[in-house]
């Protein structure tokens, strides 16, 4: 498999791709005033203790005191919590009393950040643990004999009491190469130690690096091809880094100078675009639907144009296969966290169930964020679990639509009038001028005004006011804008944009219902209603207006131009 790491920077945010095989499954994104809190050490101080919770909130000095559970205490490892207790945090914790937290989770929505007390400190090749004693092996190591041999290397080199995570990076590497990792990470460690001791809290007693730094240590490695970055500074940087890091990959890496955007040359601003829709096409001509709630994310496969070319169960099983690799791509590059369901569709050949399963495991292995595929449901659904470490893309990329509060539905426009005349009226029922002229979307403008304006006179007698009307595409539907209030003649002189007898150039933009005959312009949003101007839809005309009204004007043909000829 072909990976590249491509890194597009600018004053205003830095991204990250990796690319597997030219397809886009990992995009990583950080801006200067949205920098990433995770890995970051902090001298805390308890700011109250919640029994019933098992938890307590931290003060760390940000916009929200951060979350300390029960578990995530180096203490909590004792042997009341070997016996199978688990200790109450009054006994561990206390309010005002400081100490050093490291942030595991980044706050979401109106969550704060999670904590713990079990320091890491990553570096190349190892992971530094103060606190245990004890010596792990990346799984990803395969090799039993290699993971032998590294864990003889780390436990001759590391010191006493202190726990080493061997990192994949380390495969193949020498005694020389991980004793350097460690000294500088004993080093660090020693630092922040020191910085606890001086600081009051809440203090910052060490940021993890900058998310280009991070990258070239967590996932520039050997199986990567290219690391291709288009600033010229940080590619520089990058290859210092290397020096001490790893000096054989520096030919690796190429500094981007064409013209052309990095991110379109490698096509990755259309697959993270694609990545925000909710339907996803597979090639098979299947697709995938995501749904998104508080509590999970469900997953729905269709076979949709794929009609197959043996049999039903075959037609069903490729595009569940295709499915597999296509979801475990999608939830890796959207960074879907917590629970998923998917929904295959159904099969009845255990081998064939297998089939899938197996695939979406083999392709989640690839995956750094920990996930467990938990098998398939009595309903027929698949279970997965992925640890929830930062904000996924979504979240990143987009907010909550500030007109549906996050329903993704509005009302018909019909629904929308009804009830944008009930919030007219309560208006009008208190306002004192004569007149209004409202601002509202077209759709609803024309639903309120009525054939002839039958229903917007009525609202006018009910009211006792002269309403005046304008359409708006602008304007939401199912709200409107009271752009003025006053006399008769003011509000009049405002209202209409026209007069009898003026000519205008303007364009047909659709024709009239009730009058199919006859085509509809608009100037500011009022309507202009053409007489024998129903089949020009498009076309550039010349008219005069030969009559106008409190909701649209009537006017006559003059000349016309045909779409793209000149008067």
């Amino acid at each position: 498999m072909d990976r590249k790491i491509i890194v597009n920077c600018n004053s205003r945010e830095t991204r990250v791709a990796l690319l597997e095989d030219n397809s886009l499954v990992e995009i990583y994104m950080e801006r200067p005033v949205q920098e990433s809190l995770v890995g970051n050490i902090y001298k805390g101080k308890v700011a109250n203790v919640l029994p019933g919770m098992q938890a307590a909130f931290v003060d760390i000095d940000q916009e929200r005191n951060a979350f300390l559970f029960v578990d995530d205490l180096r203490d909590s490892g004792d042997e009341e919590a070997h016996a199978g207790t688990r200790p109450s945090i009054r006994k561990l914790l206390h309010p005002g009393e400081e100490i050093m937290v490291q942030v595991i989770k980044e706050g979401f929505g109106n969550k704060g950040p999670r904590l713990t007390c079990n320091i890491t400190l990553p570096g190349r090749y190892l992971v530094l643990m103060p606190g245990t004693n004890y010596v792990g092996v990346s799984r990803r190591i395969e090799d039993q004999d290699e993971r032998e041999r590294l864990k003889k290397i780390v436990e001759k080199i590391r010191p006493n009491q202190v726990g080493v995570i061997v990192r994949t990076a380390a495969e193949g590497s020498d005694q020389e190469h991980l004793e350097q990792d460690i000294n500088f990470l004993v080093q660090l460690w020693d630092k922040i130690t020191q910085a606890f001791k001086e600081k009051r809290a809440p203090a910052l007693l060490h940021q993890d690096l900058a998310l280009i730094y991070r990258i070239v240590r967590d996932l520039f490695t050997d199986n990567v091809s290219q690391f291709i970055i288009d600033d010229y500074y940080e590619y520089k940087k990058v290859l210092e880094i290397l020096d001490f890091l790893s000096p054989s990959l520096k030919k690796r890496v190429f500094n981007y100078r064409n013209s052309q955007p990095i991110f379109e040359r490698f096509g990755i601003e259309k697959e993270i675009e694609e990545s925000l829709d909710r339907i996803i096409r597979l090639s098979c001509g299947g697709y995938l639907v995501f749904d998104k709630t508080e509590a999970l994310t469900v997953i729905d496969v269709n076979t949709g144009k794929y009609i197959g070319r043996h049999n039903l169960e075959d037609t069903i099983l490729k595009t569940n296969l295709e499915a597999a690799a296509e979801i475990a791509r999608q939830i890796r590059l959207r960074d879907i966290g917590g629970i998923i369901i998917v929904d295959f569709i159904d099969m009845n050949n255990p081998q064939h169930k297998e089939y899938v399963l197996e695939t979406i495991k083999e392709h989640l292995k690839r995956d750094r964020t920990r996930a467990h595929v938990l098998g398939l449901t009595s309903l027929g659904l698949v279970e997965i679990a992925r640890k929830k470490v930062r904000r996924g893309l979504e979240a990143v990329l987009q907010q909550t639509c500030p007109y549906c509060g996050g329903k993704g539905k509005v009302f018909t426009p019909e629904v929308a009038s009804s009830r944008v005349e009930r919030e007219l009226k309560r208006y009008l029922e208190a306002e004192k001028s004569e007149a209004v002229l409202v601002e509202m979307n077209k759709e609803v403008a024309s639903l309120l005004i009525g054939a002839g304006g039958q229903y917007l006179r009525q609202l006018e007698k009910e009211t006792g006011k002269n309403i005046f009307i304008r359409g708006s595409d602008n304007v939401h539907l199912e709200k409107f804008n009271i752009l003025l209030s006053g006399t008769l003649k003011e509000v009049k002189r405002f209202a209409f944009p026209v007069k009898e007898g003026d000519i205008y150039h303007v364009k047909v933009e659709e024709a009239h219902l009730s009058h199919p005959d006859h085509g509809i312009s608009r100037l500011s949003g009022y309507i202009i209603d053409i007489e024998g101007a129903g089949k020009m839809v498009g076309s550039m005309v010349e008219v005069e207006i030969i009559e106008v009204t409190n909701t649209f004007a009537r006017a006559r043909l003059k000349q016309y131009e045909k779409k793209g000829e000149q008067l």
